[in-house]
């Protein structure tokens, strides 16, 4: 049985004032110990959520990561960093990453490895735009953008990733896949993941990120394939956050 994970990315937001509030609302809410919850503030706040969070059974992720240990790399944080701040969890391959700070396919392979290499579970990011959709290439792109990373890694590191499937089409659009359509790709990288190795399809945690709200989120999360959230903008409303918590136990 795998379990639900709730991610809340903050992407460039937040403040110390939120992050109080949120552990206030996550303590108080008390959600199912079914659920897995994590927050992934800026880094900035790293060291703020560390010792906020400290004693309670929220996670804590990181948005990126660079591939080198330590270097000449001005503005950009390593591994090691983020587990002195505590982190567990880090996202890579975001398309936010993808898109505008041009990470491709072997750039995300490499920070996955630099994050399993300290320690971190990645939170791998994959999906297609609307462009590809309406080419009816999801399946070539987004099975792509998987196969480069799982073939590159031995079954031990392919046990430690978590997924997650951001339509981008669907991400800070308002526009959300319908819960057959997040399904059906959600399927289809479990079928890949099961051929390969029937063990890491079965335990793959695979989250939705296209705009998953408190008021579709059950829906999204009845879904048999659909393990949890990678939740945007709704991360930053606090009710709104441990709504979606619920629904996912």
């Amino acid at each position: 049985m795998r379990k639900p994970l709730i991610a809340g990315n903050w992407k460039m937001n937040g403040s110390l004032e939120l992050l109080e509030t949120m552990k206030q609302a996550l303590t108080s809410a008390q959600i199912s110990s079914s659920v897995d919850v994590a927050i992934i503030p800026p880094f900035t706040l790293l060291m703020s959520a560390k010792e906020v969070l400290a004693g309670s059974s929220t996670g804590l992720g990181a948005q990126t990561l660079h591939p080198e240990s330590s270097g000449a790399y001005t503005g950009e944080i390593s591994a090691s960093m983020l587990t002195e701040c505590g982190v567990g969890y880090v996202l890579v391959g975001h398309s936010e990453r993808r898109t505008l700070f041009a990470e491709d396919d072997q750039a995300v392979l490499a920070r996955v490895r630099a994050a399993l290499g300290a320690g971190l579970t990645p939170v791998l990011c994959i999906g297609e735009t609307l462009e590809e959709r309406e080419a009816d290439r999801v399946e070539t792109v987004v099975l792509g953008q998987v196969k480069t990373v799982i073939d590159a890694l031995s079954a031990e590191e392919r046990s430690r990733l978590v997924m997650a499937y951001e339509p981008v089409w669907a991400i800070g659009t308002g526009r959300t896949a319908t819960p057959e359509q997040a399904q059906q790709v959600h399927a289809m990288i479990r079928s890949w993941l099961s051929d390969k190795d029937p063990a890491l399809g079965e335990g793959m945690r695979l989250l939705y990120g296209g705009s998953m709200k408190a008021d579709n989120a059950g829906d999204l999360l009845s879904q048999p394939d659909i393990d949890g959230g990678l939740i945007g903008g709704a991360s930053l409303k606090p009710d709104d956050f441990i709504a979606i918590c619920h629904a996912a136990g």
